[in-house]
């Protein structure tokens, strides 16, 4: 799970696609001879542009998709290669997305006269101030705080990389409230802390509160994150949303109601087992129980979880009242034997295809960990009826945007003031059942992020959870 991941792509990728400005002979077949070059090199061709022609010369920008940078550099050395082209400039199109980061303020009213001016400043907006001032609730009505969440990280637990602070982690920040905002309309504002401190944590968190309608912590370690998630939520009159736990949770479990629907058994009847008792992993518990799941067996890096297990405390000590009632002690491959469900949240390897073949009929296998799964997923589908990984290489990806944006966007239409296990609930089974019975299969399991009714399916699923309105209101209301 902390490989690099430039390891793991074995074919091309626009994750690491350049764009290679050269110049060529106007005649011949410099052109055919470069395309080829790129593929023979193992590369795709994605993109050529003629920029610039002359009698002699032209100039072409050749875009390609490499499995990782050091392929990327095997490929402009290839079209070094092919006479009579002089290589130029040489782009990396994802680091070209991220020049100046990825997202900007921009005012919803223009400011072109004095008029405007004082209305959107001063001395207009004192009458807005002294109205919030006299009823507080005003300012959800009145301010940004309405559409707005703050997107928080101490950039101890970022994708797979591990603790790399909370500078490295703001493109990951940044691109979460990229997705806020294309999936759900939400304004979401990236709060990078450099800190590590719990408690520091959950201070700086209640102090910046009142100028947001929901918190989203993300890529903070565990256990710390149990402990700032339940302290957080207890102070605050916002709802307070650890995505790497509940997010994780709700695509977990509406994939898992789907696939169970492909093999035809019930949540109450299988045996599931999990690797990985981590943020991810114990809330995906949570959950599962919530939605009727009675047969969980969970392992971590020290073996499976039971009540006879020492120095357990804290989450794991909860995992082991809640889950492994028949108290199995054996390895993670013994657990898996028989099993109708393998869920990994954890680290690469961990099963073999011969292992999933020791599962019960028509299994079902979630290898989530990223970017090396669990089991290969190739291996695992010999044996499985349904495999779903992390991945968008293969079929039945669980990714967590599928989740936070409708989630988020049901708790402001709501005016939540906090998230419930009901809520995420509501959140899954609306996620399974954007699926339709014509369109569920082994190999479509999950909608994609693109599909048009994911995030308002979730959304009004949620807000209705939540107590919401059944149908958004027109707004008519005067303010003043």
């Amino acid at each position: 799970m902390h490989e690099k991941i430039e390891r793991v792509s074995a074919v091309p990728s626009v994750s690491y696609s350049i764009t290679v400005r050269l110049e060529v002979p106007a005649g011949g077949t410099s052109v055919s001879q470069l395309t080829t070059a790129v593929e023979q090199a193992g590369g795709a061709v994605t993109a050529l542009d003629v920029t610039a022609s002359g009698h002699e010369r032209l100039r072409i920008d050749v875009t390609c998709a490499a499995r990782d940078t050091e392929h990327a550099d095997q490929l402009v050395e290839a079209m070094r290669a092919v006479p009579g082209v002089s290589v130029g400039k040489v782009s990396d199109r994802t680091f070209l997305m991220h020049l100046g980061g990825k997202i900007a303020m921009h005012s919803k009213h223009p400011i072109r006269n004095r008029d405007e001016l004082s209305m959107v400043y001063t001395p207009g907006v004192a009458r807005v101030c002294l109205a919030i001032a006299k009823n507080p609730e005003d300012a959800r009505r009145l301010t940004i705080k309405r559409n707005s969440i703050a997107v928080v990280t101490d950039g101890s637990a970022v994708l797979g990389l591990g603790n790399i602070g909370p500078k490295a982690a703001l493109p990951v920040m940044e691109g979460k409230a990229a997705l806020f905002k294309r999936f759900a309309d939400i304004d979401a504002w990236p709060i990078c802390l450099d800190t590590q401190d719990t408690e520091q944590i959950i201070e700086v968190v209640r102090v910046l509160a009142p100028g947001f309608a929901g918190i989203n912590l993300e890529d903070i370690s565990a256990p710390r994150c149990f402990e700032v998630e339940r302290r957080l939520r207890e102070l605050l009159d916002i709802p307070v949303f650890h995505d790497d736990q509940h997010g994780t949770a709700i695509v977990v479990v509406g994939a898992l109601t789907n696939a169970l629907r492909v093999v035809n058994k019930d949540i109450a009847q299988v045996r599931i087992v999990m690797s990985g008792a981590g943020a991810a992993g114990t809330a995906i518990i949570k959950l599962l129980l919530a939605a009727g799941a009675e047969n969980v067996v969970v392992g971590d890096i020290d073996g499976v979880i039971h009540r006879g297990r020492s120095g357990l405390s804290g989450e794991l000590a909860w995992l082991a009242e809640h889950t492994n009632a028949l108290g199995f002690t054996g390895s993670l491959k013994q657990a898996v034997a028989d099993a109708d469900v393998f869920i990994g949240v954890s680290a690469p390897g961990v099963l073999t295809g011969d292992d999933v073949a020791t599962m019960a009929d028509r299994a079902i296998v979630f290898a989530l960990a990223n970017p090396e799964p669990e089991v290969d997923p190739a291996e695992a589908a010999r044996y499985a009826a349904v495999v779903a990984t992390g991945r968008s290489d293969f079929p039945n990806q669980i990714n967590n945007v599928l989740a936070f944006p409708g989630v988020f966007r049901g708790l402001l239409d709501a005016h939540s003031s906090e998230i419930t296990s009901a809520m995420l609930l509501a959140a899954a089974r609306a996620l399974a059942g954007v699926v339709t019975d014509g369109e569920l299969n082994a190999n479509y399991i999950m909608p994609s992020v693109f599909h048009a009714k994911v995030h308002e399916t979730v959304a009004a699923a949620v807000r209705r959870a939540a107590g919401g309105p059944a149908e958004l209101p027109i707004e008519t209301e005067a303010v003043g």
